[in-house]
């Protein structure tokens, strides 16, 4: 991603770096990745935690900036695997999330008055699917939903959880066949 100033572009990498000298800059960073990465949080933890959890992740992420491989011009998979490590540490917040969605059948960012997200109905507003969901481990949880919610290639959720690529692939079948049997047994009445 890139973006123009003064006749130039820049992307995340360039961004980061100047950013070091001259902190505001990262500012751009947070204005180009945080909208998504919200929506991503709040498909995942409600739209109470989302605004905490973007916060603490542009927090680490601007203290840690100096240790940014700048070889790697998109910053959206470092950031989702910062905000993956701080949505581990509310993983009863999650859980509670489904459960509470089991339950009444709403998903809570339907409560304040608008619809969830495009492409939430795929994954968390069902039932069955939250159930699902709750039986995966949490390393399968999180690699599902980096390439379904984030919409992360493999090898960017590699890179965000700092895993091999191959791993990444067994994970996500592991859990889409996790998900798959749970459906299954769900419409044979199981």
């Amino acid at each position: 991603m890139t973006i123009h100033r003064e006749g130039v572009e820049f992307d995340d990498a360039t961004l980061i770096e100047r950013s070091l000298n001259e902190p505001e800059t990262f500012a751009v960073l947070f204005d180009r990745h945080a909208p998504l990465l919200h929506r991503y949080v709040t498909r995942r933890l409600g739209p109470d935690e989302a605004e905490d959890v973007v916060a603490d992740t542009f927090l680490a992420a601007f203290q840690r900036r100096g240790d940014y491989d700048r070889g790697r011009p998109d910053a959206r998979p470092w950031l989702y695997g910062i905000a993956t490590n701080v949505i581990g540490k509310r993983r009863r917040t999650e859980t509670n999330l489904y459960r509470a969605y089991i339950r009444s059948g709403v998903h809570p960012a339907e409560i304040v008055g608008r619809q969830v997200e495009d492409g939430v109905n795929t994954l968390a507003v069902n039932r069955p699917l939250a159930r699902a969901l709750l039986k995966l481990s949490r390393a399968d949880r999180d690699v599902l939903l980096l390439v379904a919610w984030a919409e992360l290639s493999y090898q960017e959720v590699a890179d965000a959880l700092a895993i091999p690529p191959g791993t990444v692939a067994s994970r996500l079948n592991r859990a889409r066949l996790q998900i798959r049997r749970a459906l299954d047994r769900e419409d044979q009445g199981e």
